[in-house]
């Protein structure tokens, strides 16, 4: 089963996690008190970069008649598009930059290029996913009500084809994913849903949807076709293809951040009452991050610490590797584990745990409290003296180093 108590499985006391809290609160305010031109200029120089970047895709385009210039247009869209949903929309709309006051680079004022609304993003991922993050039953985030990724979720007939084809669809049509989520399908055929509310929601992610169908598959292909050197398919193919390069990237990050081994889950008692400690706890309990340099941290929106992003999801995201030697410093001081890896290795352990949990459970070798993909703390119940500083190397014997043991007897 899932985490039911946090501290017990962190091995952290009320004082800990409280100390804890201080000291991440401590990180925001500093990076808060540094916010200034450096960081404006940044934004504002991404986005002039990714407009410019947009502008040579479609120049390229009009002569996509020629496959050379078919892939360079295509490819160069789908990276300004990426650049827009991930390092700029995303962050953007999460109000990492409304310091700034700029009624342009705002959250309330930000629609991306994607066929979701914002306005409904910002309620389905900034406040349900971020405030709930992995609490099953809340968080609508883990396994988007289809996908099984952890044992908690009962196995259905549907899971066994439906978990990998499921899952290879949301990748290619990521961009749908998002923008339905928000209309609560699963309520809606259930019955269950406020009509309403529903009406009203489907119609502004109808307005979203149709606007971008338009300006992707008639109004650019249309002007495009103008060129003697373009017709009206190349280019519609070309947004299409630009369309799932960005959705099978933005999927493959976001799923990086959540469902690799140590990404843990929670259950609904967990959030009663809870502290801020107990959130950040939460957190970098609940996340994952993978290893990079500057250009595939850009490339990710600044993802690849989705550790740091979910601590502070409304700090700028140009900051967050700086944040990230803090945060791995905290946690070797309390002995928690600091979930990351290399990129494809993280990815791979995703589609490894979905394929996985797509067999019902009395195929599956690990226990479901010490599973890779689903850990509680009853994992621990042989466990003695943790929880305390070790007397032989004055450290302390906290989450980490029982993982380390528990997974050492399992080896022996």
């Amino acid at each position: 089963m899932a985490v039911t108590d946090v501290p017990a499985f962190a091995h952290l006391t009320d004082a800990d996690i409280e100390n804890l809290g201080i000291e991440l609160d401590a990180i925001r305010q500093d990076i808060e008190d540094s916010r200034g031109e450096r960081d404006a200029r940044y934004i504002r120089r991404t986005i002039a970069a990714q407009r410019a970047l947009d502008v040579a895709g479609r120049v390229m385009l009009a002569a996509s008649s020629k496959r050379s210039a078919w892939w360079a247009g295509t490819i160069t869209l789908g990276v300004a598009k990426i650049i827009e949903n991930m390092e700029i929309g995303h962050n953007v709309m999460h109000g990492q930059w409304d310091w700034m006051n700029d009624p342009e680079i705002h959250s309330s004022s930000w629609e991306w290029d994607m066929s979701g609304a914002s306005k409904h993003w910002r309620f389905t991922h900034n406040f349900m996913h971020h405030k709930y993050t992995n609490i099953l039953g809340m968080d609508d985030d883990v396994g988007y009500g289809v996908i099984r990724v952890t044992r908690d979720a009962k196995w259905k007939p549907f899971n066994l084809y439906g978990n990998l084809l499921f899952n290879t669809l949301l990748a290619i049509g990521f961009e749908w994913g998002v923008g339905l989520q928000h209309l609560e399908l699963g309520k809606i055929f259930k019955g269950r849903d406020n009509r309403n509310a529903t009406l009203v929601r489907i119609r502004e992610f109808g307005v979203k949807a149709g606007h971008q169908l338009v300006k992707d598959y008639v109004v650019w292909p249309a002007l495009t076709s103008l060129s003697p050197g373009a017709t009206f398919k190349s280019t519609l193919t070309a947004n299409a293809v630009a369309n799932v390069i960005r959705n099978v990237w933005a999927n493959a990050v976001i799923f990086c951040g959540h469902f690799p081994d140590g990404a843990e889950k929670f259950t609904k008692t967990d959030m009663v009452g809870e502290s801020r400690g107990q959130w950040y706890l939460r957190q970098m309990l609940g996340s994952a991050n993978f290893n990079s340099g500057p250009a595939l941290a850009f490339m990710s929106g600044n993802l690849s610490y989705q550790i740091e992003h979910h601590l502070f999801p409304d700090l700028p995201s140009n900051r967050y590797a700086e944040i990230a030697v803090r945060v791995r410093a905290l946690c070797d001081k309390y002995d928690l584990p600091y979930t990351t890896g290399p990129f494809l290795v993280q990815y791979g352990k995703t589609w490894r745990t979905i394929a996985k949990l797509s067999l019902p459970d009395r195929f599956l070798k690990d226990t479901a409290d010490n599973a890779p993909e689903t850990r509680s703390e009853r994992m621990f119940t042989e466990l003695e003296g943790y929880g305390v500083t070790d007397p032989d190397t004055g450290r302390r014997r906290g989450l980490k180093t029982a993982i380390e043991t528990v997974r050492g007897w399992r080896r022996k």
